[in-house]
């Protein structure tokens, strides 16, 4: 048994987001904008067919997948190997910040080189092996030709995706990152999935 086509569906905007910080693991809560976002995304997402939801516990994910499952009237399951990469004590500062105090940071970002976000968190490829056997997990549980929507973050879903894609993350930096409430379209087969769609969304 395996899904048909598995959705992965990026939270609505924060507050921290909306001002350039680090989240991770932090739980922020989505703001007024991000509710809007998650809602117009419901509209768009309520005639895919989704069966069943799944999403990060972080609640900026959790909130965003409620919103959608609420107009697809169906509950939602959270998995905490969605959540996003851990930034340790990164979170709360702003890029520039990070930048600034890191000497090889705006390099490896340059190069595409993957690398770990603070000296207790986890690389990119790490979060992403995660997210990717949480999606296999519930890929392979689906009945045929069931569509599944994920409702995570930002770069650990879009390294998740690379890899079931049988890239890396070196080619990260190929695929910009995925705007709020903006959703990748997979289909699970073989060996590798195939990329539909990447970063579609309402506006």
């Amino acid at each position: 048994m395996s899904a048909a086509r598995v959705v992965l569906l990026r939270h609505g905007v924060t507050d921290w987001n909306d001002d350039g910080r680090f989240q991770g693991q932090t739980d922020v809560p989505l703001n007024d904008t991000g509710r809007a976002q998650a809602a117009a995304a419901a509209e768009v997402l309520s005639g895919f067919g989704v069966s069943r939801i799944f999403a990060s516990d972080l609640g900026r994910a959790a909130e965003t997948a409620r919103i959608v499952a609420a107009r697809c009237a169906l509950p939602v399951v959270t998995d905490p190997r969605l959540q996003e990469v851990n930034v340790g004590s990164w979170s709360g500062h702003r890029i520039e910040e990070i930048g600034a105090a890191v000497p090889d940071f705006w390099p490896a970002l340059r190069e595409g080189r993957d690398f770990r976000r603070s000296p207790e968190g986890e690389t990119a490829t790490e979060a992403g092996q995660r997210v990717a056997l949480a999606l296999l997990d519930h890929a392979e549980a689906a009945a045929d030709g069931e569509v599944l929507l994920a409702v995570g973050h930002g770069l650990s879903l879009r390294v998740g995706a690379l890899l079931l894609m049988g890239l890396d993350y070196s080619c990260a930096r190929l695929f910009r990152g995925l705007d709020n409430c903006h959703w990748v379209v997979l289909e699970p087969g073989g060996v590798y999935w195939r990329l539909r769609t990447y970063n579609a969304g309402v506006a």
